[in-house]
């Protein structure tokens, strides 16, 4: 099974997935259809399109990004290039992000390329799926995802038809699809709480540009002719009609907004009335799983994920934390006395220090190591008795 959070997942994901000339998409069109039933169109992705299922069910959003990625950029390569090789495809995918960082835009850190190029690329999207939130929120929260991975897809198929990224393509068309959301809102019939919400979404997701200050009055001010190929096109539309989106209602006026927008973009009608249905099917359908709908009680909803995420982590590290716990007899009895007192501050600082030298020792434990992981300790503290052997309690024998 894949670990997307350990080193070599990608050689892993192309031994265990064999793709064939079968189960590419043939054509454009059967592409993004392909990869909009996933989610991944919509920033809230649900499933992996390979040939045999991937299980994500206990995955975190980051995690599920970083395949849904690969696998649609390796798709994209396949048909552009009609060819199924991984190895070239790695080769080019580690070019294209190298080249996505313009001069002026911190997008990655600074990676140095290993003599592995799969695992430069694993480090790259590593990268390209976190966001401009802060750590906390990167790695923990629900609401927080990358909206704009798309964007990744257009530039690949670009660079792989050119050999090059065009100049400025990326801040072009994040500017353009920020336009067209906003333009959107505004002229929404029904305003709602998730609104305010996707804009947040998409404004932590932004790479290149950065919210406009001068309000867009309508669509001939946008540069829409800069989206040239039908997946750009495409694109577009579906960004603004789950803008619209509002309990499967859209109104009059909602309606013309997407068909003027496609009649700019020169996209058919049909496509449109399908893009509606399709968005709306979706976000009936997966509506209690996407964050920016999940406005009621955010607090409650954060700690939830947040808890269930930690707990998560925990579990995929339990022999090794475990092994680690049981070195330490002192940290045993005060994580015993914990499960049946209150420590005093002397104690919690002491179950504090040693967990977090414990964290050290097992990278995927680090996150409570960065700004405000100590925060989470008291959930990771909680939990810990529950993985022990039940010899655990003869810790409390005086």
């Amino acid at each position: 099974m894949i670990n997307p959070s350990a080193p070599g997942w990608i050689d892993k994901f192309f031994i265990e997935h064999k793709f064939s000339e079968e189960s590419i998409a043939k054509s454009d069109k059967i592409f993004y259809n392909k990869v909009r039933k996933t989610g991944f169109i919509y920033g809230h992705i649900v499933t992996i399109s390979t040939q045999n299922q991937i299980q994500i069910v206990d995955w975190f959003k980051s995690e599920i990004s970083k395949i849904a990625l690969l696998n649609t950029l390796f798709e994209l390569f396949c048909l552009t290039k009609n060819s199924l090789d991984s190895n070239e495809f790695i080769k080019q995918s580690v070019a294209f992000y190298n080249e996505m960082n313009p001069q002026g835009f911190n997008l990655f850190h600074k990676i140095l390329p290993t003599n592995n190029p799969s695992i430069t690329l694993e480090k790259i999207i590593d990268e390209r799926v976190q966001t401009n939130e802060n750590s906390i929120s990167k790695n923990f929260t629900h609401l927080v995802t990358n909206a704009l991975l798309f964007i990744d897809v257009l530039a690949f198929q670009s660079f792989l038809i050119h050999g090059m990224i065009p100049e400025k393509y990326l801040k072009k068309v994040e500017e353009n699809v920020i336009n067209v959301l906003a333009l959107a809102l505004q002229v929404k019939s029904n305003k709602s709480q998730h609104d305010d919400l996707l804009i947040k979404l998409f404004e932590s997701s932004i790479r290149y540009s950065k919210f406009s200050k001068v309000t867009i009055q309508n669509l001939e001010q946008i540069e829409l002719n800069f989206f040239t190929t039908e997946l750009e096109k495409k694109y577009i539309i579906d960004i603004a009609g789950m803008a619209l989106w509002s309990d499967g209602v859209i109104e009059n006026n909602e309606a013309y907004f997407l068909y003027k927008l496609a009649e700019i973009v020169m996209i058919p009608e049909d496509f449109v009335s399908k893009s509606i249905q399709d968005t709306n099917n979706f976000i009936l359908q997966h509506k209690k799983e996407i964050p920016y709908f999940n406005h009621s009680n955010p607090v409650k909803h954060f700690y939830d994920h947040t808890t269930q995420s930690v707990v998560t982590l925990i579990t995929r590290n339990k022999n090794r934390l475990i092994k680690e716990i049981l070195q330490s007899k002192e940290l045993m009895v005060l994580l015993a006395y914990s499960t049946r007192r209150d420590l005093n501050e002397k104690e919690k600082k002491k179950v504090k220090k040693q967990l977090l030298d414990i964290c050290k020792t097992i990278p995927s434990l680090t996150i409570f190591l960065l700004p405000g992981g100590s925060l989470l300790l008291p959930i990771l503290i909680k939990f810990i008795p529950t993985l022990l052997p039940s010899a655990f309690n003869e810790n409390l024998n005086d």
